[in-house]
């Protein structure tokens, strides 16, 4: 009988299946689970076989995050730190000094810096820059300061700084490999010590030129984590010639090619999600001009070239015109899509349009940390004066998602939240915001069962990995992630605060890394 190199042996195993966790062992050979099952697994320990003996550590498959930007992360670290700035000039100091560390004509950009600084103007940065291009993002990166090169340069203004807005400055910071390819590999160790074993990375366009670091790290076997990239058209239109490429490029285990993504309406409290009734506040259904026709046209075409799509969409009424696209797209005998089209955010929906995204075969990407940066009250008070609470019941309603066969998978549009599993399960299962208290529509909540699923197997369902990946079973590689407890035996409202104490990807212990 072969024998395992890595034995893991605990009281609590989630297989990914949607079964509650047993007693048992997960032995490991090579980069492949080699056995699992409800023993102790001691036929397959022999003498040079690691043995971790877990107790009530919960073993799970590897986490999968299915929408997240390292292009908006890069940017949440590059440049100069002048939180610690309390003056204009202390600004304008910083920021010099760290220009003299630049190349020459290197853009200068900082971050964090204090908003209200009245006198950082335009026409103020001009004089200190010239005609080298300076940003100096606020708090937060909502807004910023910039001199007028940095606007003929990147094509953005201090009031539209968002993703989508400034690609060509992420363009710019990605581009430099020496800089970009070393923190890559940190954002995926990062990624690693939360559990994280598949990620689904959103790249603008042609992504910039970095699917060739992609290739050089998975030839070099220097990943520690599966990527699947999409392309998401800003700067250009769709590009189906480059997907073909792209598709035939990548062929291994660590990197591929995942189809395109775009946005549809905004957010709800802005009067930009697309809702089926008009806002209670203003006489109408979207504040946002939303061009369906080009999204129907791009949907459909990338579907009759064998690519998913995944759409985001916040409001009612964009989730309902999302799944008319996708009524429209190719499907198998069954009547479910023939590839795997996506809805993203899925923020307030109609229970009925929930219910053909069962029937279509639409997957859920859901972000189940969101209310990680709400408030109760200050989101109860929004919902009542834009939608009423009426329709606020149908707010984050993955039980209607589960109920209806829905497939659930999570995501995190790092960096705005970080994935954090057990935070998720305060928050999606418990349905709590972070101060606690009342449990916001607790009859939309998930079990704890479900949520894992779906941060498991649903998570490569959705990346088409599912019979390779995504639950413990001999044969599937071996991507797996050890929680420092339980959070089956913990009380939801208290799961906060459980970590990652231990991750495999391809049988090897990449978190922690000693």
């Amino acid at each position: 009988m072969q024998k395992a190199d890595l034995l893991l042996r605990s009281n609590a195993i989630f297989d990914g299946s949607g079964r509650e966790p047993q007693p048992g062992f997960v032995a490991v050979a090579g980069n492949r689970i080699l056995a699992a099952g409800p023993s102790d697994g001691a036929e397959y320990a022999g003498e040079n076989t690691e043995i971790h003996e877990l107790g009530d550590r919960l073993i799970c498959p590897g986490f999968v995050d299915v929408h997240c930007f390292f292009t908006g992360y890069l940017l949440t670290i590059t440049g100069a730190d002048l939180g610690g700035c309390a003056t204009e000039e202390e600004v304008l100091s910083a920021a010099k000094a760290y220009q003299n560390t630049l190349k020459p004509g290197a853009t200068v950009l900082a971050r964090n810096v204090r908003p209200g600084f009245g006198g950082l103007t335009r026409e103020k940065l001009d004089q200190e820059f010239g005609s080298i291009p300076a940003i100096l993002f606020m708090e937060g990166g909502e807004t910023c300061y910039m001199n007028s090169a940095a606007g003929e340069t990147y094509g953005f203004t201090p009031d539209t700084c968002w993703s989508e807005s400034y690609w060509k400055l992420l363009r710019y910071i990605l581009s430099d490999h020496s800089y970009s390819v070393p923190e890559f590999k940190k954002y995926l160790a990062m990624m690693n010590s939360r559990g994280i074993t598949s990620v689904k990375e959103m790249g603008f366009d042609d992504f910039y030129g970095f699917t060739e670091a992609l290739a050089e790290l998975e030839q070099g076997q220097e990943l520690t984590a599966r990527v699947h990239f999409m392309s998401q058209p800003v700067g250009a239109p769709m590009n189906l010639e480059y997907g073909k490429s792209m598709r035939d490029k990548f062929q291994g285990d660590f990197v591929a090619f995942s189809g395109y993504n775009q946005m549809t309406d905004g957010s709800i409290s802005q009067l930009e999600g697309e809702m089926k009734k008009p806002y209670l506040c203003a006489d109408t259904c979207c504040a946002k001009d939303i061009d369906w026709e080009g999204l129907k046209r791009d949907a459909l075409a990338a579907d009759k070239e064998g690519f998913r799509f995944s759409l985001h969409a916040q409001g009612d009424g964009a989730i309902g015109k999302t799944v008319d696209i996708f009524e429209q797209c190719q499907r198998d005998e069954n009547g479910k899509m023939k590839n795997r089209q996506a809805i993203t955010d899925l923020e307030c929906s109609d229970p009925a349009d929930l219910e053909r995204m069962g029937r279509l075969g639409i997957i859920a990407e859901v972000y189940p940390q969101i209310m990680s940066i709400a408030d109760r009250a200050g989101k109860i008070a929004m919902i009542e004066e834009k939608i009423g609470m009426d329709r606020g019941r149908f707010y984050w309603n993955r039980r209607k998602m589960a109920d209806s066969g829905v497939t659930i998978s999570c995501g995190t549009d790092l960096p705005l939240l970080y994935d954090d599993i057990p935070e998720s399960v305060y928050h999606t299962v418990g349905g709590l915001f972070p101060e606690g208290g009342e449990p916001f529509n607790k009859e939309n909540t998930l079990t704890v069962a479900e949520l894992l699923k779906a941060w498991t197997s649903g998570g490569q369902y959705n990346l088409g990995r599912e019979k390779e990946l995504g639950t413990l079973e001999a044969g599937k590689l071996a991507d797996i992630a050890v929680l420092d407890g339980n959070l089956f035996d913990v009380d939801p409202a208290k799961a906060r605060g459980m970590k990652v104490f231990m991750t495999l990807v391809n049988g090897r212990v990449v978190y922690p890394t000693n």
